[in-house]
């Protein structure tokens, strides 16, 4: 039988090289980074653990504030990865353990994940312990290798730009967002683009959001923002973006504005080398996936959202 420690990770550069290697061999799809690792710890502070055996890590979990819910919202987060060999011995049952204890006492009743469809066994350890599908997303790719940019709509009484060439719309694209997020689908509980700090944090200062990429849509009578698209990189990697948001101002939807944000966003990913762009959204985001059909974007696996239960201190539910 093979033995193994739980601890409390720390956040240097060893640990978080070693929680990085299991996150992006477990979840290749959901990559992270040293980067990203140390933005989360600096905006969203949580608690990491690892499980070694003969000193080296061979799984993790974490858990903190879900970053589109407030802080008073009853459920933390949940990250956990055990690699293959090292499954089925009582490490992800320890982990989960550990990373409830931390969330009831900062007086949370609950956990929340994203699944692919694909990950079988994570999927079937939280269904056993009383996890719920709450939504699904459909997430989709579209294949950029020699593709030629796409014709670039334009839009009555609209002006397109990005942020990197109008750095002071900020202001204005918060407002936009602030409308945006309260229309996403999130299963009965309302997420929101938080305050203007923590939105410029989250959605325009992180790693690997370029502002050249950040496409923004003006109206030319108020010089204020209607709609932008942004991009992010994914984690370690400068070839394959993840359209982190498309938002329209509810009083200017319906006149090609998403669909025109997004040709330009795909436009740049050519010319700047990327080789894919990827997306998903809401089953019941019909609109906006519309738009990524019409774009060319192709099915990939299912990202599952579940909630569920802290475990006991026995381990049970």
């Amino acid at each position: 039988m093979t033995s193994w420690a739980l601890r409390e990770a720390t956040s240097n550069d060893a640990d978080l090289a070693a929680i990085m290697r299991i996150v992006n061999e477990v979840t290749p799809e959901n990559p992270t980074s040293l980067d990203e690792l140390h933005w989360q710890d600096a905006n969203y502070p949580g608690a990491r653990y690892v499980a070694e055996t003969d000193g080296t890590i061979v799984a993790m979990a974490t858990t903190g504030r879900i970053y589109m819910y407030g802080p008073e919202y009853e459920r933390y987060w949940l990250g956990l990865c055990v690699l293959p060999p090292y499954r089925r011995k009582g490490i992800g049952s320890a982990l989960y353990r550990s990373v409830s204890e931390y969330a009831r006492a900062a007086g949370k009743t609950g956990l929340q994940t994203n699944v692919i469809e694909t990950q079988v066994d994570g999927l079937a350890f939280l269904l056993h312990r009383g996890w719920e599908e709450t939504e699904r997303a459909k997430l989709v790719r579209l294949d950029l290798a020699g593709q030629a940019p796409p014709a670039l709509p334009s839009v009555a009484g609209v002006e397109f730009t990005t942020l990197g060439e109008r750095p002071a719309l900020v202001a204005t694209i918060h407002r936009v967002a602030v409308l945006a997020f309260a229309d996403i689908p999130s299963a009965g509980e309302p997420v929101a683009a938080g305050s203007f700090e923590e939105f410029r944090a989250r959605d325009v200062d992180r790693p690997g959001i370029p502002p050249e990429a950040f496409q923004v849509a003006v109206d030319p009578a108020t010089g204020d923002a209607v709609g932008y698209a942004a991009m992010q990189f994914l984690p370690g990697r400068t070839d394959v973006a993840w359209h982190d948001m498309t938002a329209v101002h509810p009083a200017w939807r319906g006149r090609g504005i998403a669909t025109a944000l997004k040709a330009r966003a795909i436009a740049w990913a050519i010319e700047a080398g990327l080789t894919a762009l990827e997306t998903g959204n809401d089953t019941e985001n019909a609109p906006m996936r519309a738009v990524n059909a019409r774009l060319g974007y192709r099915p990939m696996p299912d990202e599952i959202s579940l909630r569920g239960p802290l475990t006991g201190p026995t381990g049970q539910p």
